[in-house]
This record gives C-alpha cells, sequence and structure tokens, in this order.
C-alpha cells in the first residue's frame, strides 16, 4: 500500500444511501431519521439520500416487499429493517 490513502481537504465527500421505503411504514420513518442524525453529525461527509418507494415498481416490490427498510451504502447492501447508528457511521466514513 502507499500513502496515498489520505483525505483532501477540497470538501465534504458526498456518499450515495439509498433507503427503500413504503407507505405507513414506521421502522421506514426511524430508518430515514438515523441515516440525517448521523449524516448531519459527520465532519467532512455529505450523505445523498435517495428515498425509494417499492411499491411505486413492480420489480421493486417483489424484490423487497416486506423486507423494508432496507438501505444500500454507496451501492452496496448496508441494513435491513434497522440502521444502527455506528455501523452506518462506519460504513459512511469507509466509503470516503
Amino acid at each position: 500500500m502507499t500513502g496515498d490513502d489520505e483525505s483532501t481537504e477540497d470538501g465534504p465527500t458526498t456518499v450515495p444511501v439509498t433507503l427503500y421505503t413504503r407507505e405507513d411504514c414506521s421502522l421506514c420513518v426511524v430508518a430515514r431519521e438515523t441515516i440525517e442524525s448521523v449524516a448531519a453529525d459527520l465532519d467532512g461527509v455529505t450523505v445523498a439520500l435517495d428515498e425509494v418507494d417499492v411499491d411505486t415498481d413492480p420489480e421493486l416490490a417483489e424484490e423487497y416487499g416486506e423486507r423494508v427498510p432496507y438501505v444500500l451504502v454507496d451501492g452496496h447492501p448496508a441494513f435491513k429493517y434497522e440502521v444502527d447508528e455506528r455501523d452506518l457511521r462506519l460504513k459512511l466514513l469507509a466509503a470516503t
């Protein structure tokens, strides 16, 4: 490994986070609040949250069904049903 893993101070790094959700999903509301809370507390990391209602797409509804909330961090599966604050913080920092 080289010493190129130092972060630059050019501004925050944006990490895409996708939250698969559906209407009347209380766990989905909690997951979104957790993601927003953790994102607000992180210096140097900005979260680009994309919330996707699985019921608007038959393929997504079939794939995720009742398995929401389902969260991808930087395109990688990260959480199902519950978002752990500590794990989310680590995953966001690792994605930068």
